[in-house]
């Protein structure tokens, strides 16, 4: 298979909620630095940008008007590219995270598939960075997965162990996911999920449902922290797509700090090319993902 006929979705997580300027200088605050990322972003190949909106200050943000500023400032900077919130969060209200869907309804939404510990350990400190619980039950993830549906948002399903996968079935039995392909990421590297390996990758891939690594659905590995580049280059050989971006890693494979998610983004685009790949357009991932183009309002 050429290239080609291979194309492979790059996603951009642009900023997450934990990391602050202090830790990397490149994570964007405002909605105008959001817009420069983006725009070094999918000039490196990105076709897909994961959103945790902050406000101007760099603090967590969940509120419509900050979403909505972040979106329009990228949308003004680079035309088109997949627009995808996420709503996971511990201790913010569904209906506070379903508020920012209805008003702006994204491409895609980010859902996480099942309730876990959620953590990072530090083996220097002998303790954890942080710990919590992560709830996202059947009844949670049934009431995201309805609205979407309602609003005709692609539901990106984040899995943090293989029974996240799993938890698709009874899912796709109910009818609440009827848009093929399924869009799938396999995040590792969190304490609570499965360990970040090469060969958990493809372990993991190949119990989406109705076809594995190389079946119908889209998927793609998230990996967090510097075990980020064995997990994407696993993906990219077993025919995945691949996230990169500050809010999953901050350094380089050299082990330097990037200097902007266009670094990272550029080298998943590097590695791509390195075993036979190119990166998708933004056209090309639509396809893919089976994400059409929103008619978005000036207003």
């Amino acid at each position: 298979m050429s290239s080609f006929e291979n194309p492979v979705v790059i996603s951009c997580s642009i900023s997450g909620v934990i990391a602050n300027r202090d830790q990397c200088p490149a994570i964007p605050y405002t909605p105008e630095e959001y817009a420069a990322e983006a725009r070094r972003a999918v000039d490196e190949g990105a076709s897909q940008i994961h959103i945790h909106a902050r406000k101007p200050d760099g603090t967590p943000s969940y509120e419509v008007e900050d979403f909505k500023a972040i979106t329009e400032a990228i949308l003004a900077e680079v035309g088109d590219v997949i627009i995808n919130y996420s709503t996971g969060a511990i201790g913010i209200p569904i209906s506070k995270r379903l508020e920012y869907l209805r008003a702006l309804k994204p491409d895609v939404a980010a859902l996480n598939m099942s309730s876990m510990n959620y953590a990072k350990y530090s083996s220097r400190r002998k303790d954890f960075v942080f710990k919590a619980v992560f709830e996202n039950s059947f009844d949670t993830i049934i009431e995201f997965l309805t609205a979407m549906k309602e609003l005709g948002i692609k539901p990106e399903h984040e899995c943090f162990d293989a029974g996240h996968v799993a938890n698709l079935d009874p899912l796709i039995d109910m009818g609440l996911l009827d848009r093929t392909p399924l869009q799938v990421s396999l995040v590792m590297g969190v304490n609570g999920g499965i360990r970040p390996t090469p060969r958990n990758v493809g372990f993991m891939a190949e119990q989406i449902p109705g076809g594995g690594a190389e079946g119908e659905h889209q998927w793609q590995a998230i990996g967090i922290s510097r075990d980020q580049w064995k997990l994407l280059g696993a993906a990219l050989t077993l025919g995945g797509n691949v996230r990169a971006g500050v809010e999953d890693n901050l350094y380089l494979p050299n082990g330097e700090m990037a200097k902007s998610n266009g670094e990272l983004i550029a080298k998943a685009r590097q590695m791509a090319e390195d075993v036979g790949r190119r990166a998708a357009t933004v056209a090309e991932a639509r396809e893919l993902l089976g994400v059409p183009k929103r008619e978005r309002s000036a207003a």
